[in-house]
């Protein structure tokens, strides 16, 4: 029996989503909530309504949420999210897309969504409310924190351990045995060579810290 899925967040990530988990078979997308009440659907998808729907759903057997809010600057709206449906009991769902390359010695936690041709190789460990956008790679042994958003073509090498709440931009490169403390933002295209121990914004060949966040 599928599972019902509620997706929370329709904006411009929520589409991306929604074609990944159309390509699995696990899942059956009952509608998305947002607090956009102006919005009546998403790509054939109703709008059932806004956050407090989250209260009424998290208790039935066969229903699960995936936060679709993206996260750029901030993870903290995903948290609360996170936070939201795990305080109501909800489930979170793990989804894992068709094309994805998925080791089957990785753990992938739960409210992580591996999108289009990822690939997750063996003994890697990915935290929950995680986003393994389109072609990431996260190589062998690493340890990925829990609300981080690798995006588009980043590449994290081998045992690297990237913490909570970090965003890693599209194309960026983390050497192999890297490290990266809670609350970091890696910009696009930019190369870590050495281990990140302050929380703050990096960017370029090599990154540098740019300024701190407030």
């Amino acid at each position: 029996m599928t599972k019902n899925l509620i997706l929370v967040g329709a904006g411009g990530h929520a589409k991306a989503c929604i074609e990944v988990i159309e390509s699995t078979e696990e899942f059956t997308i009952k509608g998305l909530v947002d607090q956009n009440a102006a919005m009546k659907s998403l790509l054939g998808y109703p709008i059932l309504g806004k956050d407090e729907l989250i209260d009424q759903q998290a208790t039935l057997s066969n229903t699960y949420f995936l936060i679709t809010v993206g996260q750029i600057k901030s993870a903290g709206t995903r948290i609360k999210i996170f936070e939201h449906i795990t305080n109501a009991g909800g489930q979170l769902a793990t989804i894992i897309a068709a094309s994805a390359v998925v080791s089957a010695r990785a753990k992938i936690g739960a409210g992580t969504i591996v999108m289009q041709q990822v690939l997750v190789n063996a003994d890697a460990v990915i935290g929950e409310n995680v986003i393994l956008n389109n072609k990431a790679l996260i190589e062998h042994d690493c340890r990925i924190g829990d609300h981080v958003h690798i995006s588009t073509g980043a590449l994290i090498n081998g045992a690297c351990t990237i913490g909570n709440s970090v965003f890693i931009g599209s194309g960026a490169v983390i050497k192999n045995g890297i490290s990266i403390c809670d609350d970091v933002i890696i910009g696009a295209a930019s190369y870590v060579r050495e281990s990140i121990t302050e929380k703050g914004i990096y960017a370029g060949n090599p990154a540098q810290r740019i300024t701190v966040p407030g």
